[in-house]
């Protein structure tokens, strides 16, 4: 009776033992050839352990620009998304207006639309206003698409927030600003987290609007990943740039990590 108890703990932990491996073992022959010489230099052999891959990377202009470049962009999309959301979300969760729920739809619905659809009307628009080739601009578009998210989002978790919350606040005296900023923010702290961990991963990936917007210059770290594969590619140098990419999102992920975990809870 006991064994047959331990069985499905065992068959388990085997299934969960066996999911972990197979997410981690890309990662980590990853890592492993991120500090393998894959090209022969001089004075050092092919395959062998150093760290000249990484050297490589912070040497190299066009790498460190291109790493500069995405998170400029990245934090800056997230602000404008933080800063245009929080109002929006606020206005759906307490006003009611006619097409308050539409308008909500039509949002997310937007959000599906593949983002190579929009790729060409895009780009002539950014011609024009001299936003290709820009951080800005990525950071603009990737606004665009990452917005609707984010109201989505903060609008569930300003709706949670019962609204006698607010009408104490004024009762007290607080200016609406006051409320918004010093009260309403720290309530739904979860919330931005869970806002602030999608829209900063949907914007590092993100690759149609950077191969497009960036033709000559201001290209992120992902189009620098993929300039990288030639006729004869540093794998070792790959995988080291790949391993650097990964750095800032595993920050992020730190940071608002206690944050995220109560939004999900609550969310559920």
């Amino acid at each position: 009776m006991k064994m047959t108890r331990m069985r499905p703990s065992i068959l388990l932990g085997l299934a969960f033992a066996a999911l972990a491996l197979f997410i981690l073992l890309p990662f980590v022959q990853t890592v492993l050839l991120s500090f393998t010489l894959t090209l022969p230099r001089e004075g050092y052999r092919e395959g062998q352990a150093t760290l000249i891959n990484y050297a490589a990377v912070f040497a190299r202009p066009d790498l460190r620009d291109a790493i500069w470049n995405s998170l400029v962009y990245v934090l800056l999309n997230v602000a404008l998304c933080l800063a245009a959301g929080l109002p929006a979300a606020y206005a759906i969760a307490r006003f009611r207006f006619t097409g308050d729920r539409h308008i909500l739809f039509a949002l997310i619905a937007f959000r599906l639309t593949p983002p190579v659809v929009l790729s060409l009307p895009i780009f002539i628009l950014f011609a024009h206003v001299g936003l290709v080739n820009s951080p800005v601009g990525i950071a603009l578009v990737h606004c665009v698409f990452n917005l609707p998210i984010a109201i989505w989002i903060l609008e569930s978790f300003i709706a949670a927030v019962p609204r006698e919350f607010d009408e104490t606040c004024f009762l007290d005296g607080h200016s609406f600003g006051h409320f918004f900023v010093g009260k309403l923010i720290p309530l739904i702290a979860p919330g931005i987290g869970v806002t602030v961990f999608f829209c900063f991963i949907f914007s590092w990936v993100e690759v149609v609007f950077a191969r497009i917007l960036t033709v000559t210059a201001g290209k992120p770290i992902t189009m620098a990943i993929s300039a990288l594969f030639g006729f004869q590619t540093d794998i070792g140098l790959v995988m080291a740039m790949t391993v650097v990419s990964l750095i800032p999102g595993v920050a992020m992920i730190w940071f608002v990590r206690n944050h995220i975990a109560r939004g999900f809870v609550i969310r559920t």
